[in-house]
Parts: structure tokens; sequence; C-alpha cells
């Protein structure tokens, strides 16, 4: 059997019409999978009369909404291939991606009509040839997306595009320079999919929480794996921590997904009288390794973190922790998922022994295919089938993986190997603050040292000289910071990894290495 991801909607709405898919408290709706099949076949066939034919691409500029989740299954039915947009993204980024892409339809949500209308602007610097607006009056150049897709059948469109087709390009966030185009196909996503699916302990009407913004694979594949295993998705707009405690509360949310800074502001939000999670079985949490200290805190709400490993390389799936697991062996992000083979390689390419650092690689039919238009990247990312992270891990003997660092923000001072994350594992126990960050500092005597960016949490006070001290005897004299800046904030990217980048660029200059 030929496979189209389209058709996982057309499936479930035929086993399950009357669930619950969609719940968006922003504006009130509830949907059924019979219902947003239905509003999805509409889009499918508003593409394809607007000349959309199998293997264009068409960009979704969209909130997290039942909009964007019919759009991206309309085009997959249709054979198209979708490109999500990160909307923190300006003008000449979008311009990038969209020129890059080769798109040539943007749906785009009403929030984001001033940077679109900028777009429209620079005229034929892209390929755009249609342009339709989700919400408010679109202007002269852009279709309103209800009467759009509303004027077409709900009947099911001609299926096109399968197998190794494209399904979706989602481009990279471009933390050390321009953003690559990550593909999947239909194959590749199923795989995710099922791969997810044999893993995780999620059941047939469970119901789940998505609070990432959709144009991340964090969300997205989750997404689709709502759809194929039959759950509800309880949609936020855009992440409130307050709003997603009142929800897990009210919709009875069993699971969820949270990189470890929004659960760092939902633990800060958190109100034992006011709040319920009793319902909440577990929540995943990767993009960066999560501080034990928050696994800790969790654990006495009484909520499992069950940590999670993978990259929008592999559509997601990588390593994830379960259980009793997840307490005992905090810190560790488990071993590999279902339908993946995980190694910890030396430079040689050899496997390092348990408890040595090496570059994590990882093996699975949910590999992307490469890089959109850029050989020589997918060459060095795919090489005798295994994906090149980039991340240092280390596995011990019972194959349970713990994420060091991104091997290009490893320091080395002196000789020795030094992972940012593991301080700043460190400094997150520190109960005064908020947030913490490491980077290289130059050093004349040592090549680098760690200098520490932290954030105080509210009406904390803390000196330099006192959180140095603090760190003292918690690692290895060579591992601690030498310095310390404190800021207002962390940079991040929309997935919670820490711009490194920038924070070299603010800092390097502020600061200098002490003997």
């Amino acid at each position: 059997m030929q496979t189209n991801f389209g058709q996982f909607l057309r499936r479930r709405a035929f086993l399950s019409p009357g669930v619950e898919a969609i719940v968006e408290p922003a504006v009130g709706r509830r949907l059924n999978f019979r219902e947003l099949n239905a509003r999805c076949n509409r889009v499918a066939h508003a593409l394809t009369a607007s000349g959309v034919a199998a293997g264009d691409r068409v960009a979704l500029l969209l909130m997290n909404s039942a909009e964007f989740v019919e759009s991206f299954f309309a085009v997959a039915k249709i054979g198209a291939v979708n490109v999500p947009l990160n909307w923190r993204l300006v003008a000449d980024e979008l311009e990038f991606i969209l020129k890059d892409s080769g798109s040539t339809v943007l749906l785009y949500s009403e929030n984001f009509a001033p940077v679109v209308a900028e777009l429209q602007r620079r005229g034929g610097k892209t390929d755009l040839r249609c342009w339709v607006q989700v919400g408010g009056a679109p202007p002269a150049f852009a279709l309103d997306y209800d009467a759009w897709s509303g004027a077409t059948s709900a009947d099911e469109p001609e299926p096109a595009g399968f197998d190794d087709d494209l399904l979706f390009i989602m481009y990279t966030s471009g933390t050390t320079g321009l953003p690559k185009g990550v593909m999947h196909s239909h194959r590749t996503v199923m795989w995710s999919v099922m791969s997810v699916g044999a893993s995780a302990d999620m059941h047939y009407k469970d119901r789940y929480l998505t609070a990432l913004p959709l144009f991340h694979v964090g969300a997205l594949t989750p997404t689709m794996g709502c759809i194929h295993r039959g759950c509800t998705q309880v949609i936020l707009k855009a992440f409130d921590p307050k709003l997603a405690w009142e929800l897990i509360r009210d919709e009875k949310i069993n699971t969820t997904l949270l990189v470890p800074a929004m659960l760092q502001f939902m633990q800060a939000a958190y109100d034992k009288n006011v709040h319920d999670a009793s319902t909440l079985r577990w929540c995943l949490s990767g993009a960066a390794p999560v501080p034990v200290s928050l696994i800790q805190a969790y654990a006495e709400m009484g909520v499992e973190i069950h940590q999670v490993y993978g990259l929008t390389e592999s559509c997601g799936p990588g390593c994830m922790i379960m259980g009793e697991d997840a307490i005992t062996r905090a810190g560790s992000t488990g071993r590999a998922y279902f339908f993946t083979d995980v190694r910890v390689a030396d430079i040689d390419g050899q496997d390092c022994a348990p408890g040595e650092p090496g570059e994590v690689l990882m093996r699975g039919p949910h590999n992307m295919l490469g890089y959109w238009n850029r050989p020589d990247a997918t060459a060095a990312a795919l090489r005798d089938g295994w994906l090149h992270t980039g991340d240092i891990g280390t596995m011990d003997a019972e194959g349970f993986v713990t994420i060091r660092d991104r091997m290009k923000d490893m320091l080395i001072s002196g000789g020795e190997n030094i992972y940012p994350a593991e301080i700043e594992n460190m400094l997150m126990s520190h109960p005064l603050l908020a947030d913490a960050a490491v980077i290289g500092l130059e050093s004349p005597k040592w090549g680098e040292v760690p200098l520490a960016v932290v954030v105080l949490k509210k009406d904390a006070q803390l000196t330099e000289a006192e959180l140095l001290a603090w760190c003292k005897g918690r690692l290895a004299g060579f591992k601690l910071p030498k310095a310390a800046i404190f800021s207002a904030e962390i940079p991040r990217n929309p997935s919670g990894k820490i711009l490194k980048r920038v924070l070299r660029e603010q800092f390097k200059s502020q600061v200098h290495a002490p003997e």
C-alpha cells in the first residue's frame, strides 16, 4: 500500500468521526475528526483550484490553530509540499526561506499581515503567486481563507504524492548561519509517528496539549501522531503558563511536550490551590538538557518529566526516557526509540566505551532525505546511513544516553574538554537563578574558561562573588565559571535552545578572563 500521510486524517475520520480532534480555547472552537477532515478537503480543493500541483511548495505562516492543521493535511493530500514558517522571523529571513524553497502559495494569519505586506511590496523576489489570509479583512492582493476554502467541496480530493515524495521542508533555526531546509517524505514521517507510537505511553482518546509552535517539529510530529492515534489536541495559540495550567485542569490533559524554559515558567506559575494536574500522566521535554533540579521539582508535584532527544533531521525520534527511569536516571535522555538505532562514536567513527563522550549518531527510517538544495550539507550530515547530529553524549552499558552538549559549544580549557550544559545544570540548582547559560571566555593562560550568564528570579539579590563561591565544590575546579554576568534574559530560539552565538557577540568584549 502506498503511503500518503494526508490519508491518515481521512482514515481517522472514518474510524473515529465523533471523537474530538481539535479544541481551540482562543476562539471557542471544537472540531471532531469528521469536521476536521471535511474542512481539510475544502482547503485541498481550493489549493488545486489555485493552481497548486503535486510537488509545488506551499508556505504556512500560521499561528497554532485548526487552520494550520487542516492546511498541512490538505497540502499532503494533493501531493504538494508544506513549508512551515517560523513566525518570529523578520521579512528578510522569511524572504530567504520563501525564495530558497520556491514556495508559490502563502497561507498566513492576520497577525502577520504587516510583514506579509512588506514581502508583497518587494515584488518578484520570491515565486509567490497566491496569498491567502486567515482572519480579518485581507488586503487587495490576498484572498480570504474562509471564502476561498468555503466555496469548494468537502469530498475527498484525488490523492497524489506518496512514499518518498516530499511532505514538508522545515528550515532549521539557523543558530550558526543561514537556515537549511530539512526534507521529510510521507514515508519518513510515517516511520516517525510509528516509532513514537511504539515507544511512548499514548492512548486512544488521550488529550494532548499543543503548546509549542506548530512550525517546530516538537509540535508538528505530536500533531501528526495525535491524528494517527486518535487523540484530542487542545491547542494553545501561543504559550502562556497560567493558561496552560488552566487547560490541563479544565480539559483533563493527559500528555504534553514542553521545552525546559517553558517548564520553568510553569513551575513558577503553579498554584496547588488553584491548579489540578492529576490527569497529567507525563510531560515530555526536549530541545535542551532538562536540569535535574527541574525534574525533581515536578516529581514533587506528582508529574513525571520524560526527557526526549531528537532533531528536525530525525523528524523527532532519537531517545526517550519513561516511567521510573525518568526519576532514578534523571539527567539521561533514555534509550533509542522503537525504530531508531543510536550510537556514540569517536572522531574515527568507532563506538565509544560506556561513559566515554563522543558524537551521537542516529539511524532509522524516519531520518531526513537531506537538505533542500544543499548536497554538501547533506553529505556531511548523512554518512553510511547514519545521521551525524553534532551533539556530544555518552551511553552507558544499558544503552541509556546522556546528552552533554553541542560539539560546537564545547570548551577546551588547558587541554580539558568542558561541556557548558553540565555547568548550566549545576547553576540551575541555585535557588535564586531563573535561567543560566555558559559560554567560552578567551583566556591567555588556558585558551578558554567558562563564563556564566545568569538571570535572577524576581526580587532576588545575588552578587557575582557569592555565585562563584557557591559553585565551588559542586564540579571539578577546571569546569567552574571563572566569571559571571547578570542579564535580563537568555536568548533562545523557538525550540528553547540557547543562542550561544548571540551571547558570545553580546558579552565577548564586556568581561576579561581572570588570571
